[in-house]
């Protein structure tokens, strides 16, 4: 029997039918299709599965078609997605400059709340804000800190019915807590019962007075002397394997800004301070890179922290475009509807975007 096959210009190809080499497409028996044979409808199909995030940052694959068509012989779909992705990051960077963000508040995980609140009010001078209760999912929250959550960044305690304690693991460091005099503070922190882990003198390669103490958990808190400041809880310190590439990710997707970098050879380690401001007016990220170190145990203590957006939807799109990995969808919260986004960055640390709207709603 004779097969009849149709007239060539029947056939409708569709994209299995193609091969795509060097961005120069080829049908599935070697043929090869230079761009301007290759029908739009399929360049379309083929940038649109390539590059979504153009259409959420507004860039128009049509105009990158047609630009890119008046380059005669080059191939045409390669350096269509190579020049989109390059705008929608480029984009992307101009909305998180843009973006009104704020360190919100850092969560972590506690073995007896009660406890911990008092040590935190008699011993470091803060303030019990708030406390809720979920019954039905077993863990209650204590926020804590020097001033009202809609202007401060604060702690989010966390305990879980039924566990007294945790593993800090080797990766996070510590907290800090500006204070006018550190050797006071320590005298008082003594007097409470609290540990003590180092005395009060000069940093390291440094003139700054610092000491640090332990909380109950175990969680490390350094004392730095300073002036008044409208943001005496200024630091949370977390170890990094690659500190460029941290740098990178969180001037990029985060919208931080480099405050400055220590070096310190003598023993062996690298420090970046990120943030939203200057450090003395400001809480800050203090990333720690330790000569040769490029991976720690996280173990089950520590949580995250919160920063405030105003786009959750447009900022997960961010986060994506440079490298993190997103782990909740933007989208509300059951109950409460205030919306959200969880990413982790190329260390495994997790952020939780919070939408600034809905966030002084929550606080009402």
């Amino acid at each position: 029997m004779v097969r009849i096959i149709p007239m060539a210009s029947s056939i409708r190809p569709s994209l299995s039918s193609f091969r795509f080499s060097g961005g120069v497409p080829s049908t599935r028996f070697g043929v090869s299709l230079s761009p301007f044979h290759l029908p739009r409808r399929l360049l379309f199909s083929h940038l649109g599965s390539t590059v979504p995030q153009l259409q959420f940052f507004g860039l128009k694959a049509s105009k990158l078609l047609r630009a890119e068509g008046s380059r005669v012989g080059t191939p045409l779909v390669g350096n269509v997605v190579q020049a989109s992705t390059a705008a929608a990051e480029e984009t992307a960077l101009e909305w998180v400059k843009k973006d009104k963000r704020r360190m919100l508040h850092v969560v972590y995980r506690v073995g007896d709340l009660d406890r911990t609140i008092k040590f935190y009010t008699e011993c470091l001078g803060m303030k019990l804000l708030r406390k809720r209760d979920i019954p039905e999912e077993r863990y209650t929250n204590a926020f804590l800190g020097y001033g009202p959550e809609d202007s401060h960044f604060v702690i989010e305690l966390t305990y879980n019915y039924g566990i007294d304690k945790y593993d800090i693991g080797t990766a996070f460091g510590h907290f800090g807590i500006a204070v006018e005099d550190v050797a006071k503070t320590v005298e008082l922190i003594k007097a409470k019962g609290g540990k003590v882990t180092r005395e009060p003198g000069p940093v390291k390669g440094g003139s700054t007075v610092i000491a640090f103490i332990e909380d109950p958990d175990g969680y490390k808190f350094e004392l730095l002397e300073r002036g008044p400041t409208p943001e005496p809880l200024c630091q949370v310190m977390l170890r990094v394997g690659d500190l460029g590439r941290s740098i990178n990710f969180y001037e990029k997707a985060f919208g931080m800004e480099l405050l400055r970098t220590r070096d310190n050879p003598e023993y062996k380690y690298t420090i970046a301070m990120m943030g939203y401001g200057p450090e003395d007016k400001n809480a800050v990220l203090e990333l720690t890179y330790n000569y040769g170190v490029t991976d720690y145990d996280k173990g089950n203590a520590y949580a995250q922290i919160a920063i405030g957006t105003d786009d959750v939807y447009k900022t997960a799109e961010a986060v994506k475009l440079f490298g993190g990995k997103i782990t909740r969808e933007p989208g509300p919260l059951p109950g409460i509807n205030t919306k959200i986004t969880a990413c982790l960055d190329p260390d495994g640390w997790k952020t939780v975007f919070v939408d600034n709207i809905d966030f002084l709603k929550e606080l009402e």
